[in-house]
């Protein structure tokens, strides 16, 4: 993965992000295995979405969940399969096609 440390992205709120499979992340941000994992798993779900259609669903479904308890960005489906895997190595090994789906149904209250 390539990672380019800059100012400007992500926003000040964030410590990474992924666009197209290249690491952003502000130059203070400790990149570790366990973020690399997880910005991997979102690169599998951008490939099998065929990588706009991602970012349209990411957005539409933020949307969504915007009115709902909480933050909607953790309630994104996308984030829940990358936050829940992000310790397991492996995880891309024997992960499925379309896996973030499962996490559709119902947002866990943070």
């Amino acid at each position: 993965m390539i990672i380019i440390r800059n100012r400007l992205l992500p926003f000040p709120s964030f410590a990474a992000i992924n666009i197209f499979g290249v690491l952003f992340c502000r130059p203070d941000t400790k990149v570790t295995p366990r973020l690399i994992n997880h910005e991997r798993i979102h690169t599998r779900q951008m490939l099998e979405m065929a990588i706009l259609p991602f970012y349209l669903w990411y957005l539409i479904e933020w949307l969504v969940r915007l009115p709902h308890d909480g933050n909607a960005y953790y309630h994104i489906s996308f984030e829940r399969e990358a936050y829940l895997h992000e310790h397991d190595k492996h995880y891309l090994e024997h992960r499925k096609w379309y896996a973030w789906w499962r996490h559709m149904k119902r947002a866990p209250k943070r």
